[in-house]
């Protein structure tokens, strides 16, 4: 299958070795990856800003590069629920009906990560290796839009070497959601130290979830306590492999 990657702004800027990972693991497993040049971000924080008009523009944009993709790939569970439910939305309330058809033809062939894993591809070994004790925090998105559920909790269990160890109060958000950390710093911290205190009661070594933007804020509060724990995304530990190994997280 040729499958093009959505990369995301955020990962693209900070995070770049997750879409590398994505391409690693895709191609070990038999498939052709397309990036189009074009791509930039999906407007979630400028729909949940209020800028809708900006918004729905990069409704447009994506629609121009993803159109004639037989799957796009998706390495955030927020981002995929931003094009997934809101892009619809936009284009209903901007009143352009010939997007809102294009979305339709489009977005059942856009997929988050480890759903298109395990429900597109039926893969759930990837033929990973990773000898560490690892826990997982499913974002919001992940649990409440998406519903991707045992997916990537199936995924972790099929990596050689891994110890997985299930995340107390897993239902629970990080506290980011993005402009919300902004805008409710205190709640937001407090629901971080909540998930902090989840993680350490695992004696997991890393911690790892969809979502680079939830760890990039778990992260954060971990390494000032100087827990030791640290954050990788899921695809860099199932792009790890025995012969390949990739670096264990970051502080």
């Amino acid at each position: 299958m040729r499958v093009s990657l959505f990369v995301t702004c955020f990962n693209d800027t900070l995070f770049p070795e997750t879409g590398r990972a994505v391409v690693s693991v895709l191609e070990r497993l038999g498939h052709q990856i397309d990036f189009p040049m074009g791509q930039t971000c999906c407007g979630q924080m400028h729909h949940n800003s209020g800028y809708r008009d900006h918004a729905v523009a990069l409704v447009h944009r994506f629609v121009e590069q993803f159109e004639s993709a037989e799957a796009v790939v998706i390495p955030s569970t927020s981002c995929t629920a931003m094009v997934r439910h809101q892009y619809p939305q936009l284009a209903r309330q901007a009143g352009d009906h010939a997007l809102l058809h294009r979305l339709e033809q489009l977005l059942p062939r856009v997929h988050e990560f480890a759903e298109f894993l395990v429900r597109i591809l039926g893969v759930t070994d990837v033929g990973a290796y990773y000898p560490h004790r690892v826990t997982y925090h499913a974002s919001c998105n992940s649990l409440r839009a998406l519903g991707i559920g045992e997916a990537p909790k199936r995924l972790l269990e099929n990596v050689a070497g891994l110890e997985y160890v299930e995340l107390p109060r897993i239902e629970e958000c990080c506290g980011f959601g993005g402009t919300f950390s902004i805008k409710n710093a205190e709640v937001s911290t407090a629901m971080m130290s909540d998930k902090m205190a989840a993680i350490l009661e695992t004696g997991a070594e890393i911690c790892t979830a969809g979502d680079n933007s939830c760890l990039m804020h778990i992260g954060g509060g971990l390494s000032r306590q100087q827990t030791g724990v640290r954050t990788v995304h899921l695809a860099e530990i199932l792009a790890s492999t025995a012969p390949g190994p990739l670096a264990a997280g970051r502080e």
